[in-house]
């Protein structure tokens, strides 16, 4: 039996480990991570905090990802789930016409669906998070909330099949609940 395909989307400045860590759970759990992106090639991922004695986000380079696909390629129906994540990609990819027919395509399917920290941006975009509770950073509370979503404070948020934290430094609360989603899924196809 094949490993079941579950997208992650990514472009430049991507979280390195907001994306790395769903990336190998994924794989440790049996599933096949697509990396998608707006074009296929190389995207450099960025280690993203607030470091103490500074007000805003610094970046550094951290590793690198290949897209597998862009985002005109997939066909949602392909894939079990997806994975959005944060950094300052989100901001830049959020308005691509692909990406929002995928996340509206997996929101409208209820798929599994996990979203962290500025990757809240996508779906809120999208028209997806309207009524739905969602933890993110707190700086995105407003994309949240003026999309009709209800911002939680918490490391980890479940709201039927979308699950969301705020940071990687949550990654420990809210990936398992997104594989345990994913796990019904494959077992209910």
């Amino acid at each position: 039996m094949s490993s079941p395909p579950v997208l992650i989307v990514v472009g430049d400045a991507s979280e390195m480990m907001d994306t790395l860590y769903p990336y190998h759970r994924l794989i440790e759990a049996g599933y096949q991570p697509v990396v998608a992106a707006p074009e296929r090639r190389t995207y450099q991922m960025v280690l993203h905090e607030v470091r103490e004695g500074w007000t805003i986000t610094k970046e550094w380079e951290g590793y690198r990802i290949d897209a597998d696909v862009t985002f005109a390629e997939v066909d949602p129906d392909r894939y079990l789930g997806v994975f959005y994540s944060g950094g300052r990609a989100p901001e830049y990819l959020r308005d691509d016409p692909d990406l929002i027919r995928i996340t509206r395509a997996f929101f409208a399917a209820n798929k599994p669906i996990l979203s962290v920290c500025h990757g809240v941006e996508i779906p809120a975009r999208a028209g997806c998070v309207e009524g739905r509770r969602m933890a993110t950073v707190a700086k995105c509370r407003f994309d949240l909330e003026v999309c009709g979503g209800v911002y939680v404070d918490a490391p980890s948020v479940v709201d039927g099949n979308l699950c969301s934290g705020r940071t990687y430094h949550d990654s420990g609360h809210y990936v398992r609940p997104w594989l345990e989603l994913l796990d019904a899924a494959r077992d209910a196809a």
